[in-house]
């Protein structure tokens, strides 16, 4: 198990804290908890001392006092002593409460306020005799009795050092009135409590950055684990690479299946292959059916040529349709005049019979890389008319 854990070299990934968060292992300090309850209390009880202690002195008032209406009359004494349960614990109430809301002060401090079903589960692990030995006499075990030793000393010595001082204050509330000896009992009370909780805030100054490194720790990871954890989260990289090959399988059939509809084919002459369809009746302008570069464009030419369908050699202008236009899409405006050119001449070529002499010929101007068309045409595209 140590070499285990000494190969947990990796710090935990943000998918394995927040696994461990939905299970309810967050990291926990038992001291942070303390002094939050042990300081609220004493600050409640510090700000309510004197209702508490006018209200006590009444108490003891009425208790002590013999009520007339209820001699003779043992029916009455158990409503007289609900009443005066009752009327003890009401003043104590605001300070069980401030108590209870403050032992969630810990919880959010740490790790924020959570609610898992999770760590309600029954875990067999956790009934092992040997994994509870481990924790005894572990690392863990030490630090909680250093932690324990480190509690008793302070809140005992502080305890201590604040009774020493208020010494003689104790030992004259005999001979004090009642509402100033409960005076100087509660002032005492509380001196001591927020020196105690003092005293807890040391210890969970040090406990809390401990806790946090040893939750860490815990959920630290190996590299395999990190590993594994990535092709969890993003996918094997095998797996996604057979998925863009199949991708482009398919894609590469769907552009051999659409060229041979089209009416020219627009290459540069091997890197770039542009398949143009137009129907005059049914479409606006000219659209592209298929498109590719290098291996991908080769194809186009050969299911050309096996369909019979003409290959215009117009280098600008394939640059150009390629970047410019989309598949099943119309071409951009700005190319409408030169694609017209290669239609026209295409449709010469189907037209044409050696009998009207030589081939027509095609001039296309010279199209830039943004599409823009300069007036003067640069030469003549080589045309191959489908046999």
């Amino acid at each position: 198990m140590s070499g285990d854990q000494e190969d947990r070299t990796e710090q935990p990934t943000e998918k394995r804290k927040r696994e461990a968060r939905e299970k309810g292992d967050v990291p926990r300090s038992r001291e942070l908890a303390n002094v939050s309850v042990l300081g609220v209390t004493a600050v409640a009880l510090m700000v309510l001392a004197p209702g508490i202690g006018r209200d006590a002195q009444a108490w003891l008032g009425g208790a002590l006092t013999v009520d007339p209406t209820i001699l003779g009359k043992p029916d009455r004494l158990l409503t007289h002593a609900v009443m005066l349960v009752v009327t003890l614990v009401l003043p104590i109430l605001p300070i069980l409460a401030a108590s209870l809301a403050a032992c969630l002060i810990a919880p959010a401090l740490m790790s924020g306020i959570r609610f898992s079903g999770k760590s309600l589960k029954v875990d067999v692990k956790r009934l092992n005799p040997a994994s509870g030995l481990k924790r005894i006499y572990g690392k863990e075990g030490f630090a909680e009795l250093l932690r324990s030793l480190m509690r008793v000393v302070l809140v005992v010595g502080t305890g201590a050092l604040v009774i020493t001082g208020a010494i003689d204050d104790i030992l004259a509330m005999p001979r004090m009135a009642l509402d100033v000896a409960i005076n100087t009992g509660l002032h005492t009370a509380m001196t001591a409590l927020l020196a105690m909780a003092g005293s807890l805030a040391l210890i969970a100054a040090i406990d809390v950055p401990w806790q946090r490194h040893q939750h860490n720790a815990k959920l630290k990871m190996t590299k395999q684990e990190v590993r594994d954890e990535m092709k969890q989260t993003e996918g094997n990289p095998e797996i996604k690479a057979r998925v863009r090959q199949v991708a482009r399988q398919l894609s590469q059939r769907q552009t051999m299946e659409a060229v041979p509809t089209a009416d020219v084919i627009v290459m540069n002459p091997t890197h770039y292959a542009v398949a143009l369809k137009y129907d005059a009746d049914k479409m606006r302008a000219p659209r592209v059916v298929a498109k590719g570069v290098d291996e991908t464009a080769l194809m186009i030419r050969d299911v050309a040529e096996k369909h019979r369908i003409s290959v215009i050699e117009a280098p600008p202008l394939a640059r150009a349709l390629y970047r410019q236009a989309k598949v099943d899409q119309e071409i951009p405006v700005k190319l409408y005049a030169a694609v017209a050119q290669v239609l026209s001449y295409v449709y010469q070529l189907k037209r044409w019979h050696p009998a009207q002499g030589p081939l027509p010929s095609l001039d296309l101007p010279d199209v830039g890389p943004d599409g823009a068309i300069d007036a003067e045409p640069t030469g003549v595209a080589d045309g191959n008319p489908a046999p």
